[in-house]
């Protein structure tokens, strides 16, 4: 039986992918949508103290590059530099992605290392000369079988996907034995039942494998873009074999021994559920013809829906991030789609939920807590935090709300990845706060001036104070510039050192902000939104 990546050795890094995105156009929603998700992953996975390998980046070989290219007057080479540079690379930095490589698939780190794999596969006898006649996407980069394929009411072919004509392509191209690999990947999937998630999507790939598998055409003749087949210059290596072998080239396949043994196979690899197959069938079994460990896990997000339609540019529902980041603020949509939607399923976007969510749980919950605390810390005690010393039920409840919240979200984000889960049990800790602060009316108390009352508003705003601490550990992995603010706002960062040296799984030790922290009320972490552009 294959290793997996779930079987690695705590010596070695907890490694994520996201899919390496297609650079035929500009990245919309549905690709940062992905790519925050991992980050939000891996950030957490750091804030436990563990090493960690983020890898993104972009797939820019194919037939349909070469068309967009070809457009726009100019290289393929040159299409993808531009929007690499101009549009990708970018909107990661403006996301705070915290990724620890990007690759290209033109790199020769990369072409170098994919002809060599592909040679191995063909020296073993793995690949074979032959023909193929079907009906092909350009937009999927895939041939497609008859049943996959919906018609429209002229009666024409079209993919599922893009809702395009296929073309129906005959050529002679090179073949990976795959049907070969169908008992030995149920096999697998049988002994491994967490690989594939979510369970619908397991489901697919298993009813799709015992249906029996056709071999797979790994090369293209009738273009010239791509990575040429080493023994036969004529043909170029399909696509897809060439992009999923980022996952291996990016961590030192063939060029680096000791970092890929202390990376690969990925922990997590993050994809679209329309690229599902290609991850938890193609992948897995070319990685077992090469005798390489297997991943750990392959996690289909759903697809981000507007009026009822996949997000893409090829129907016009692609929309940028930053037409929402210039509204809302970059932490907010980092924490929106994870918060909205179940990571695993369809969902649909909408500015007025957006808005509403906005308000209610940053502005009015989180936002407004920090703030009347500060305030209440400045006015009563001149910005120094003061001690505890009348700690009753309530204030051990609020504990208790920490502990679970810390909990919760560690096992919801850190492993199951089911990031609104996590974020919930956090926001429900925020509403409980906030309740116990209505509840013990600090303004009321602060009226008392006897030594109990003086005592007993201390106690209600070191909790409320040492309960944010908490909380701006747990979402610094979603919106880690807001929990930098609210970090120093609390005096944290001079007595406790740094936001990203504080450990998840620490933080319901209760009692760390220490009595005399400089408390100082900032900005307001989520100001109001303004009226929504035209």
């Amino acid at each position: 039986m294959a290793a997996t990546g779930s079987e690695k050795q705590a010596a070695t890094a907890f490694y994520v992918s996201t899919p390496i995105y297609y650079v035929n156009d500009a990245p919309h929603l549905g690709h940062a949508y992905t790519t925050v998700a991992g980050d939000v992953l891996t950030r957490w996975h750091r804030q436990r103290g563990e090493k960690v390998w983020y890898l993104t980046g972009t797939d820019e070989h194919g037939q349909k590059i070469m068309r967009t290219a070809e457009a726009n007057n100019v290289t393929p080479q040159a299409w993808c530099d531009k929007l690499v540079e101009e549009a990708w690379k970018p909107l990661w930095e403006h996301l705070n992605i915290a990724n620890d490589d990007f690759i290209r698939t033109t790199e020769k780190r990369h072409t170098d290392r994919v002809q060599e794999f592909v040679q191995d596969l063909h020296d073993k006898g793995e690949i074979y000369k032959g023909g193929y006649e079907g009906p092909y996407c350009v937009g999927c980069e895939e041939y497609k079988l008859p049943g996959d394929l919906i018609e429209d009411e002229a009666g024409v072919k079209l993919c599922p996907i893009h809702k395009k004509p296929v073309e129906i392509l005959k050529e002679e191209n090179y073949f990976f034995k795959l049907s070969e690999y169908g008992p030995k990947l149920l096999e697998f999937y049988a002994a491994n039942p967490g690989f594939i998630q979510p369970e619908s999507a397991r489901n697919e790939v298993v009813n799709f494998v015992k249906q029996g598998l056709q071999d797979l055409s790994i090369s293209r003749s009738t273009f010239d873009w791509g990575v040429p087949v080493p023994w036969d210059e004529k043909h170029v290596i399909y696509v897809w074999v060439d992009a999923l072998l980022n996952y291996a080239t990016a961590v030192g396949y063939g060029a680096n021994q000791e970092k890929f043994d202390g990376t690969f196979p990925a922990n997590v690899h993050l994809v679209g559920k329309d690229i599902l197959r290609f991850h938890a069938v193609i992948w897995p079994a070319m990685l077992m013809a090469q005798g390489l460990p297997l991943p750990g896990r392959v996690a289909a997000n759903g697809w981000l829906m507007v009026g009822g339609e996949k997000m893409s540019k090829s129907n016009l529902t692609g929309i940028k991030p930053q037409d929402l980041t210039s509204h809302f603020g970059v932490d907010a949509y980092r924490w929106y789609f994870l918060r909205a939607i179940a990571f695993g399923s369809d969902g649909s976007f909408s500015w007025e939920d957006f808005t509403a969510r906005y308000t209610s749980e940053l502005a009015n919950d989180y936002g407004n807590l920090a703030s009347r605390l500060a305030a209440m810390v400045g006015k009563y005690y001149g910005g120094a935090l003061p001690g505890a010393t009348a700690s009753g039920e309530a204030e051990q409840a609020v504990q208790e709300g920490l502990a679970k919240a810390v909990a919760t979200s560690d096992l919801k984000i850190g492993e199951e990845l089911d990031f609104q889960a996590g974020i919930l049990a956090v926001f429900d800790f925020v509403k409980q706060v906030n309740g116990y602060i209505t509840e013990q009316e600090p303004w009321k108390v602060a009226k008392d001036e006897s030594p109990e009352g003086r005592a007993r508003l201390a106690t209600i705003l070191y909790t409320g104070a040492e309960a944010l601490r908490g909380v701006a550990v747990l979402l610094n992995s979603v919106m880690p510039d807001t929990s930098q603010k609210l970090w120093e706002s609390l005096g944290a960062e001079e007595s406790l050192g740094a936001l990203s040296d504080q450990r998840v799984q620490d933080a319901a030790t209760w009692g760390r902000l220490p009595a005399g922290a400089t408390v100082t009320k900032g900005a307001v972490l989520f100001p109001r939104l303004e009226e929504k552009p035209a």
